[in-house]
């Protein structure tokens, strides 16, 4: 597994994030059985920045707490059985032959201020986070009702599974 790691902000988290991020995310292909080893961008950065990629790539010009970029269009999510017949080099890092999953965005400023908000550590909202991103880059979504509870529920299976729960 491969995390590569930007930190983007002179605002700084008081946190072994790296260590959160590489837990959830192994934890979350664990969980979704994926059958590779991975590839993953992180990107922590400020308001303003996410602000911006959130302008440029969703047209809503405000900050949000996390966005997700998935290189990988799945026809139902976390099926991987049809990757390895599409071209090798599309999905596959030739380097190190580890599936590229995508990219996740997240503002630390969120990470901080939704962690006051809501009475938890910043710990827990950053695992809540790439939890949370880690399953849009498995092909989950929550535009409707249904798709919400289930990722609401995987989210917090992974979660608990790493014992970082609301506190």
């Amino acid at each position: 597994m491969t995390i590569n790691f930007e930190y983007e902000t002179e605002i700084k988290l008081n946190l072994d994030y790296e260590t959160i991020i590489n837990q959830v995310v192994e934890m979350a292909s664990d969980y979704e059985e994926c059958p590779y080893e991975i590839e993953v961008s992180v990107v922590l950065t400020d308001n303003e920045s996410i602000r911006q990629i959130n302008a440029e790539n969703r047209q809503i010009d405000q900050p949000t707490d996390v966005l997700s970029f998935p290189m990988i269009d799945y026809e139902e999510p976390a099926n991987f059985t049809w990757i390895e017949e599409e071209e090798p080099d599309y999905y596959f890092n030739p380097d190190s032959g580890e599936l590229v999953l995508g990219d996740i965005v997240i503002s630390v400023e969120k990470v901080m201020e939704q962690a006051e908000k809501y009475g938890h550590s910043q710990k827990r909202e950053l695992a809540f986070l790439t939890a949370h991103s880690m399953l849009h880059l498995f092909g989950y979504d929550h535009m409707v009702d249904e798709e919400r509870v289930v990722m609401e529920e995987k989210q917090n299976e992974i979660l608990n599974k790493l014992g970082i729960v609301r506190e």
